[in-house]
């Protein structure tokens, strides 16, 4: 037990007191379920926002864009940021800036002044992911972590769970401004934790002053990212290349990310230290933080897509049958950092993909009758093994790398993780309408006279229509329409289920390559015990 209060604060202050770890812990945890809380209830209410700042819907939805791009262009710069503020500063300073934003947020009288505010807040939320993995990383040594992580990640996995249920909650019986004050008291007291127990150790004060600026490296990360942000919220809504201002976005964002990798590369204080890529074990992570960012953001977005426009289920309902997922993955992140930090993390991860291909391919059992009570088992399978996955990833991450680089490994994987999802939504949607359009197309074919099936079910439903008072002639049309939507409805549910196929055939391909990567050495754990 003495062991697990050998903390990082050995580097800084003499005289400072020992502070339990688990305590470090819950506080920076306590931001992450802020942060991650916000942007899953600000979805809910975007149609009550639109509709009291006089916005239509198109216009509302640059609440949630805004946000996205601010916080996708800081999550890069998040881990050099550090580095030159300082850790513990720049993590209070994002923490302000999301609390005071929020606040405002909800002050909010018009749609320009609720976007500024957003835009602030975006800035202020994507320093805060990558700064609480390093502190957790620095404050816990690799035996560890798994149980950090798994604390770190109930956050990150069941405030999206809980968010669209509270959202709805707040929006019908009180007010949208309410998911922005909720923010508030939370932000209030994270800093009041922060200021007490968070400290900075002394290898990261002494690299402070050796940084140099490298202007150019931010313009083009807020160039890049900034507009890649931009085309994969957009695309789709705007037919992606045929609009002008998607094709010139595009390429104006692929010649300034070029340009970044080649002066990253190059330069001597990257703000991205991309030769980080070179360690095996980080290059895997972060490809396995790419697709598992595709794979939980694309089916925590379909599903309550499928719910609410093929089902009718409100924005509540929705959330309440999606809750019991983030209720299983609370259970499980624990038991996988336990697992992790007993047996071979690779074979963890392996089981995870395997528990998780199962799952997506067992929600492709979807149909337009599906029961509540089927579609919270669905998602709680799809879900279970997630955490096997997040946990040791989030633990091999940082072998192999020195202490010094562990803002740069949570800053780049926190940020290939958010591009997986922003890429992963985008495709899905697009691939979900192409689908839809092709199953359309097939069973339009099957709809004519020449399909006794067709003919008694158009008989029955004019025949119904004609009960009512209607007139045989416009009881025949409005039969057709009936029918015509029933065929939408069914091609969109074959659209989903499509989708689900292609992300458990993904994820099942990723089984055998955990094994690429490498454990950490008896050594590498003493060592970094050592340094705890």
């Amino acid at each position: 037990m003495a062991q697990t209060y050998e903390i990082a604060i050995a580097d800084s202050a003499p005289g400072r007191p020992l502070i339990n770890p688990w305590i470090i812990a819950i506080t920076v945890t306590l931001a992450t379920f802020m942060e991650v809380l916000d942007s899953s209830i600000a979805n809910v209410a975007l149609p009550h926002i639109a509709g009291t700042l006089g916005a239509s819907s198109e216009e509302g939805t640059w609440v949630i864009t805004s946000y996205l791009v601010s916080s996708a262009i800081v999550l890069p710069m998040s881990g050099w940021l550090s580095n030159v503020i300082g850790r513990k500063r720049f993590y209070m300073m994002c923490v302000a800036i999301f609390t005071i934003s929020s606040f405002f947020c909800a002050l909010a009288t018009s749609l320009p002044m609720l976007i500024f505010f957003r835009i602030v807040q975006g800035a202020g939320g994507g320093g805060l992911q990558p700064s609480e993995q390093a502190i957790l990383a620095d404050t816990f040594s690799a035996k560890q972590r798994g149980m950090a992580f798994a604390m770190y990640g109930m956050a990150v996995v069941v405030a999206p769970a809980i968010g669209p249920t509270l959202g709805g909650w707040l929006t019908d019986n009180y007010s949208w401004h309410w998911i922005f004050l909720i923010n508030v008291p939370i932000g209030i007291l994270s800093l009041v934790l922060t200021q007490r127990v968070v400290h900075d150790p002394a290898y990261l004060k002494n690299l402070r002053s050796s940084i140099r600026v490298d202007y150019i490296g931010i313009s083009l990360i807020v160039v890049g990212v900034g507009l890649l942000q931009y085309v994969l919220d957009k695309g789709q809504e705007n037919d992606w290349f045929a609009s002008k201002v998607i094709l010139i976005s595009s390429i104006v964002a692929i010649v300034a990310l070029v340009a970044l990798v080649i002066r990253e590369l190059k330069h001597e204080n990257p703000i991205m230290d991309l030769r980080l890529l070179g360690k095996r074990n980080f290059a895997t992570a972060v490809t396995f933080s790419f697709i598992l960012g595709m794979v939980l953001n694309g089916s925590t977005i379909l599903l309550p897509q499928f719910l609410q426009s093929d089902l009718g289920y409100t924005a509540q309902q929705a959330g309440m049958a999606l809750s019991p997922g983030g209720i299983a993955l609370a259970v499980m992140m624990p038991i996988a950092g336990i697992l992790a930090s007993k047996f071979d993390p690779r074979v963890i991860i392996a089981m995870g993909f395997a528990l998780t291909s199962f799952g997506l391919f067992h929600v492709t059992n979807l149909y337009l009758g599906v029961s509540f009570s089927t579609m919270v088992t669905y998602r709680v399978i799809q879900v279970i093994g997630i955490p096997l996955i997040f946990i040791p990833i989030s633990t091999l991450n940082y072998v192999g790398v020195p202490r010094n680089k562990f803002n740069q490994v949570s800053g780049i994987s926190s940020f290939t993780r958010n591009v997986g999802g922003a890429i992963g939504v985008s495709l899905l949607n697009n691939f979900i309408t192409h689908q839809g359009q092709i199953h359309r197309t097939v069973l339009t074919a099957h709809t004519n006279h020449a399909n006794p099936f067709f003919e008694r079910q158009l008989n029955a439903m004019t025949q119904n229509v004609i009960s009512m008072g209607a007139s045989a002639s416009d009881a025949s049309h409005r039969a057709l329409a009936q029918l015509s939507a029933q065929v939408d409805l069914q091609a969109n549910v074959l659209g989903f289920v499509n989708a689900f196929w292609m992300l458990g055939l993904l994820v099942m391909l990723l089984i055998p390559l955990p094994f690429i990567m490498r454990r950490p050495s008896p050594e590498e754990a003493k060592a970094s015990a050592a340094a705890h």
